[in-house]
């Protein structure tokens, strides 16, 4: 492990190890105390407190998948890290599809993964993973919609046994999706998916619509169940709303 004060973005820094031809072994993971520049999905900024949570990076080399598989890794490190955090604070614990990591209805975490092809295979993907752990007030818009495993629990959380323990559960998730058929992994990413089952409001290029998430397509669109049918989704193509009353 790669242990960093500060650093603008542990997977910018690892990638750009990486680009200077410096070997790095799979399962490398670089951890930093202070993320400046932490980026979400599509661009957004990811801003965590000095030393209250976890920003880090894993490096995987799943060469034995298929760029139009690549959505099995948000699988691995979703399920990984449900099972974690079930484990501190039980089953209000979800993945917002496709990388948001929500307890109840509240923003906990988030994951990037960042994938270099070679021709028909992957040839690395880094994997970027910011949990609220110990930071206790956010700023701004955010403030409203975040919580942390502090907030959660009451109690102030291990930063590296927590670390620990994701990785360990990432590697056994990985070890699934690289020895044997997906279902099992499918079914517990889907399972755990905010909103699954449940009739909520959704935007799509400013209409408004209801459906229900019902599955997750082979490369990660979602599946939503509306009045007209089965629709699928890919990522920001739909937003959000909340939950029909």
């Amino acid at each position: 492990m790669i242990k960093l004060s500060a650093v603008d973005s542990t997977n910018s820094f690892m990638k750009g190890i990486m680009s200077n031809s410096e070997p790095l072994p799979e399962g490398t993971v670089i951890m930093a105390d202070n993320q400046y520049g932490g980026r979400g999905q599509a661009g957004n900024t990811w801003y965590a407190e000095p030393g209250k949570n976890l920003t880090f990076s894993v490096l995987l080399r799943p060469d034995f998948i298929t760029p139009d598989q690549q959505f099995r890794l948000n699988m691995v490190v979703s399920t990984a890290l449900m099972h974690t955090l079930r484990e501190l604070c039980g089953e209000g614990a979800k993945t917002k599809w496709p990388n948001d990591i929500y307890f109840n209805d509240r923003k906990l975490g988030g994951v990037l993964i960042e994938n270099t092809l070679s021709g028909s295979q992957i040839k690395a993907s880094v994997i970027g993973i910011g949990l609220n752990v110990n930071q206790l007030s956010f700023d701004g818009d955010l403030g409203a919609r975040a919580t942390s495993l502090q907030i959660i629990t009451g109690k102030p959380i291990e930063l590296d046994l927590l670390l620990r323990s994701v990785c360990v559960q990432i590697e056994l998730a990985y070890l699934k999706l690289r020895t044997g058929p997906v279902d099992s992994l499918y079914h517990d990413y889907v399972k755990d998916l905010y909103l699954y089952g449940e009739n909520a409001l959704y935007r799509q290029n400013g209409e408004i619509i209801e459906g229900m998430i019902t599955g997750i397509a082979e490369r990660g669109q979602l599946e939503l169940t509306t009045s007209a049918g089965l629709k699928r989704f890919d990522f920001k193509e739909i937003e959000f709303l909340h939950k029909k009353n």
